[in-house]
């Protein structure tokens, strides 16, 4: 058996952040979660959506740990391994931290899978914390019915650079770091009209670190951050507008896209992933009356490994975004606003 002719897509039933759980299906599953409020340090827990939990160690130092993993959304193994650390990395970027180390999470279909793939998968996102600077420092392994990889991932955080996503405010503007359509393009990735160009867009993006997070963090201009991943720019937003008790605007026509994202949500490469998104948090979304299906796909299209959505006071968001584009985000974009208001997101243009 060649071990590299094996589809790992064909061994999952989704793949990606696309895997996540409905929104309004896991707000109903941490619903009987007890209140962390007898524990002191817990800055950050899961009471916000946030994307990390954050423990206070002292008046310097934050403890700041995520865990993130799913199905294959590729079909190379090295390149899943690399997007899956990739994704899981960013949840500690995203609250302005810096990552320390890595422990991974396997899951692999034995019987399926030869043990050459299982190690391209491991070799990938150990090459990914390479980059972050990070050691994979162990890990745990099962035997399951499908492919699944990620990480459980530490950082360290000063307490005065936490960056949540409950923190944005009236009047910030929002910039979002990296374009959409992931999702659109593992859709057509699946139905074998991916080229090789898109294919290596699709790579660039979801392996590109978000390591501008914790530069941002540093500026006492940029409130709030948060990354946008299986719940799609809308989702993540809302979650925004929910924890910061405001509403935010989005501009449709800002948004940076893939480059034949609306090309194939023409033609309707989209996700099942992105029609749960909707039905679970449509009704808290104003839409422009004219904006057509394939474009609201796009807004609550799933992102493996997406950006930073990042809510900065307004007079600073031109060079904030000129200096996010200088460090490697060259489609970074100032997408929309924050006013005040009951929370709620509204697409303009």
């Amino acid at each position: 058996m060649d071990a590299f002719a094996v589809k790992l897509t064909s061994l999952a039933h989704g793949g990606g952040c696309g895997c996540k759980l409905a929104p309004s299906v896991l707000r109903n599953l941490l619903a009987d979660m007890p209140a962390a409020a007898p524990f002191a340090g817990l800055l950050v827990g899961a009471e916000t959506a946030d994307d990390a939990a954050v423990w206070q160690i002292d008046d310097q130092n934050c403890v700041i740990a995520t865990t993130d993993f799913f199905m294959p959304v590729v079909d190379d193994a090295r390149d899943f391994g690399r997007i899956a650390a990739t994704n899981a990395i960013s949840d500690i970027y995203a609250m302005g931290g810096t990552p320390i180390m890595a422990l991974a999470i396997l899951g692999m279909p034995i019987d399926k899978l030869p043990v050459a793939v299982v190690r391209e998968i491991l070799a990938g996102g150990a090459a990914a914390c390479a980059a972050a600077g990070i050691p994979v420092a162990g890990g745990h392994s099962i035997d399951a019915p499908e492919p699944i990889y990620g990480l459980a991932v530490i950082g360290l955080c000063h307490p005065s650079r936490v960056r949540r996503n409950t923190m944005a405010r009236p009047g910030d503007a929002l910039i979002l770091t990296k374009p959409l359509g992931v999702g659109i393009y593992s859709a057509a990735l699946k139905k074998g009209v991916l080229d090789g160009a898109a294919y290596a867009e699709m790579i660039g993006t979801t392996t590109l670190l978000n390591r501008i997070g914790a530069d941002l963090a540093r500026h006492d201009t940029v409130h709030a951050m948060t990354d946008v991943t299986g719940f799609g720019i809308l989702g993540h937003a809302l979650e925004m507008a929910r924890g910061s008790q405001a509403a935010l605007r989005i501009e449709a026509d800002a948004l940076p896209l893939l480059g034949r994202v609306a090309e194939w949500a023409q033609a309707g490469h989209v996700t099942g992933a992105s029609t749960r998104n909707w039905a679970s948090y449509g009704a808290d979304i104003v839409l422009p009356g004219t904006l057509p299906d394939w474009r609201r796909h796009v807004l609550t299209d799933p992102q493996t490994s997406g950006g930073l959505l990042v809510s900065c006071e307004a007079a600073a968001v031109e060079g904030l975004a000129a200096e996010i584009r200088a460090a490697g985000y060259p489609a970074a974009s100032v997408v929309g606003r924050v006013v005040a208001g009951a929370a709620s997101v509204e697409v303009v243009g």
